[in-house]
């Protein structure tokens, strides 16, 4: 934890970086991905405009890094993969209760959430759950649950971007489409785009990610 004014007692470990401007009243939430930690994302929201940065640490070591939960795999297709119903409900649950606690600590009034692979699978359902809570979600090489895409809450026109990478070996393409197609069902005003690149961001998707921000 760096340079805070926020409290200690959230319920998942956190760095804390506040606006290099000074005060704001944004809030830009971070979710790493599987294998990775609170750290791996902060040159991304870095290059954000500037907010209060929360970057949330998974609840479980895995590989020198951290999962947000285990993975349930028919058949050990990785390609079906779909994230095991406790540890994802857990990890929705202690993000909800962190950010609901950043979010009044830090007086903020707009709240974002950036995630990239497991964390865009977090973000996008906690968008499902709670579509008033944010103000705008990015989401990189994730796609939505399938325990998400069932549930028929309306999004209300909040901004989402989502980008895939046509050459990624993990999370393929065509489960970004599907997510971007379905949370435009539910109301979703949703960007896509697709970069030639595996899984990692592309620094022409940093650039989409940074202008799509700054025009919230």
């Amino acid at each position: 934890m760096t340079d805070q004014p926020l409290g200690t007692d959230l319920p998942l470990e956190f760095v804390y970086r506040p606006p290099p401007t000074g005060e704001s009243d944004r809030l830009v939430v971070v979710l790493h991905g599987r294998g990775a930690d609170e750290t791996d994302l902060l040159p991304i929201a870095a290059e954000l405009p500037p907010s209060h940065v929360v970057s949330l640490r998974a609840p479980d070591r895995l590989m020198g890094g951290y999962t947000w939960y285990d993975l349930d795999m028919p058949d050990g297709d990785l390609h079906r993969s779909q994230p095991e119903p406790v540890g994802f409900r857990r990890s929705l649950d202690r993000a909800t209760e962190a950010i609901d606690r950043a979010r009044e600590e830090l007086g903020a009034d707009a709240v974002g959430l950036l995630g990239f692979s497991q964390g865009a699978i977090m973000s996008t359902a906690l968008l499902v759950e709670s579509p008033a809570a944010y103000d705008w979600i990015v989401g990189l090489h994730g796609y939505l649950a399938a325990s998400h895409a069932e549930r028929d809450e309306g999004l209300d026109g909040c901004p989402v971007f989502l980008g895939a990478g046509r050459a990624d070996e993990i999370i393929p393409e065509s489960r970004v489409t599907a997510a971007a197609d379905r949370l435009r069902e539910l109301g979703a005003a949703v960007t896509y785009e697709a970069y030639d690149a595996g899984h990692g961001v592309a620094r022409d998707e940093l650039a989409d990610v940074v202008s799509f921000v700054e025009s919230r």
